[in-house]
């Protein structure tokens, strides 16, 4: 029965890394611009982002995991649940993080680095007339991710020499069994954990910034979203409104052939503005075949269709993740509240938190379904991967910045490989800072020690383990402070939650920086959530044109929805005409 459950989870986990490989080639395919397509662009990408996503969702299998070795109506471990059979789940469980923790440090540091500099290198004229050749450009991409390497070496020799914290190991409130296992390490280990809390730094900082944005736009950007007409309309009235343009143009030309000194000013201010119209309305052609997938690769063209099949429920699903945004927020304060209140010892430790001491709604709700497999389950890997979208979400509004510059944009369809693979590092770096923040702040309790409770009562028979069967008032939920003798042997903790206290622990600075930026998070979603909720929307083909101007390549339709009557219109691929032609003032004539 026991490996029946462990394989199960596995299995699960594998299927959905299958299937994240497919939704990775689906996000890179959408938001890279068809012209610059390279493929070791395309296929870094593809391979960074699935190995995020496989990071990501192997949170909820590590709870699920040391949860089913607990039986939690009991109070007691299940019985086959021996101290060697949970120490080979927990060793399984350390392969697979240090694996999946070195590739993405070696993707995001090394690797999308080197690729980056090797489609810089590629000089096309050059390559033509056989001037350039592979070695040429591998060296000339290496010596600038060089810098890339030394910065990884001096990351892990500092995390090497650099001395414990003394302040925890020497707080007397950190005398207690599951704290002093934190705080033995070696050298290694201690190296690790500095370069993942560096990591971590960083990655939080973005995660302020794109998260926290995201977190916002992304429900009300599913509500509001509603451009006046679909992508084949469009396109069917941009071919009749051009070819009534040109039509005037030949008549305002014929007029001025046989007229001495050509035509009036009245005329010729006329002609003056067709030629901008047409210009904007050429670009609105390409724009408008585009967005409905011509020239597009097979899988951008399917799921446009499908975005246009459940466009419906979108404003159903905006509402939804509205309602769970806003009940992240509040249990993300009110852990913040409790850390800074009730932590063992505040800044000299990380603001660990011993237990909960307020009602935290989401970690409660996460509690209580883990009664009925895998209802928790499923639920905490929704809530993973709605952070995970958001930072998309907020990276592709946002754009990739330098203070107040915009380096890149991020657009479908539209975004180039430089920024598809800077968009990956900085997803790569925000991952590590979710992994602490849902884990520490969103659901602390559940993400580490999932469900499992423990005895609080005196065994019948000596040397056997406690049992609340008829006691279910002394069934008391794991803690880090958990003193009960037996709690030790019951309550297995998470190993992500081992490693991110680690990390608080032995090098507290990381901890108070990491605390203290989540209340930033829940300032920049604040903000941006005010601001979005109250702000109208722009639909207006003006608007369309005036943005298709400041920017050739950007464009509204590739980023938004339409209004449900589009969408038959979308799914078909064939639009209604509407005849007629607009003036200089945007007036159907």
């Amino acid at each position: 029965m026991a490996l029946i459950q462990t394989s199960l989870i596995w299995v699960a986990y594998a299927v959905a890394v299958v299937l994240l490989l497919a939704v990775a080639s689906i996000f890179v395919f959408l938001y890279q611009t068809p012209r610059d397509r390279a493929a070791s662009v395309t296929t870094i990408c593809i391979f960074t982002t699935s190995v995020l996503l496989a990071t990501v969702l192997l949170m909820p299998v590590d709870i699920a995991l040391v949860s089913s070795t607990s039986l939690s109506s009991q109070g007691r471990k299940k019985d086959w649940a021996t101290p060697e059979r949970v120490g080979s789940i927990l060793y399984t469980l350390k392969i697979v993080y240090y694996t999946l923790y070195s590739l993405d440090a070696l993707l995001c540091l090394l690797v999308v680095p080197f690729t980056y500099f090797w489609y810089e290198e590629y000089d096309e004229d050059a390559a033509e007339h056989g001037e350039q050749t592979a070695g040429q450009r591998f060296w000339g991409a290496f010596k600038y991710t060089i810098a890339f390497v030394v910065f990884v070496v001096i990351i892990f020799l500092v995390g090497f020499f650099v001395p414990f914290a003394k302040q925890a190991k020497g707080d007397d409130r950190l005398d207690l069994d599951y704290f002093k296992h934190l705080l033995a390490e070696n050298h290694g280990e201690r190296a690790l954990s500095f370069a993942l809390g560096l990591l971590m730094l960083i990655g939080t900082i973005l995660y302020v910034l794109y998260t926290g944005a995201g977190l916002a736009l992304l429900p009300v950007a599913m509500i509001k979203s509603a451009p006046s007409i679909s992508a084949p309309t469009l396109a069917a009235n941009t071919a009749s409104q051009l070819e009534s343009n040109r039509e005037r143009q030949r008549q305002l030309e014929g007029r001025g052939e046989g007229r001495h000194g050509g035509l009036d000013p009245r005329d010729r201010r006329e002609l003056e503005a067709l030629v901008r119209e047409e210009r904007t309305l050429i670009r609105r052609e390409r724009l408008a075949a585009e967005s409905n997938g011509e020239d597009r690769h097979w899988l951008v063209k399917t799921w446009i269709k499908i975005e246009a099949v459940f466009r419906p429920l979108k404003l159903i699903g905006g509402l939804l993740l509205m309602v769970l945004a806003l009940l992240i927020f509040t249990s993300m304060l009110i852990t913040g509240i409790d850390k800074a209140k009730n932590s063992i010892c505040k800044a000299g430790c990380g603001y660990i938190l011993g237990h909960i001491n307020i009602f935290q709604p989401l970690n409660w709700i996460l509690v209580k379904s883990s009664k009925v497999f895998p209802i928790d389950y499923v639920l905490f890997l929704l809530l993973v991967l709605f952070f995970f979208c958001s930072s998309v979400v907020g990276i592709g509004a946002v754009g990739i910045r330098f203070l107040w510059l915009t380096i890149f944009k991020i657009r479908k369809g539209h975004t180039s490989p430089q920024a598809l693979l800077l968009a990956t590092v900085l997803l790569n770096l925000i991952v590590l800072a979710i992994n602490y923040s849902v884990a520490m702040v969103v659901a602390p309790q559940y993400a580490t020690f999932g469900p499992q409770t423990f005895c609080d009562r005196q065994p019948l028979i000596a040397g056997a383990q406690p049992s609340c069967k008829d006691f279910p008032a002394d069934i008391k939920p794991c803690t880090e402070t958990a003193t009960n003798h037996y709690a030790k042997d019951v309550c297995t903790p998470s190993v992500l939650s081992t490693f991110i206290n680690r990390v608080t622990i032995n090098f507290p600075f990381f901890g108070v920086v990491l605390f203290w930026a989540q209340f930033a998070f829940l300032g920049v979603y604040l903000i941006v959530f005010l601001t979005t909720l109250f702000k109208t929307p722009r639909l207006d083909q003006e608007q369309i044109d005036r943005d298709l101007e400041e920017e050739e390549e950007e464009g509204l339709l590739a980023s938004t929805g339409r209004r449900f009557n589009a969408t038959w219109q979308d799914i078909t691929g064939r639009g209604k005409r509407t005849y007629g032609t607009t003036d200089t003032n945007g007036e159907r004539s």
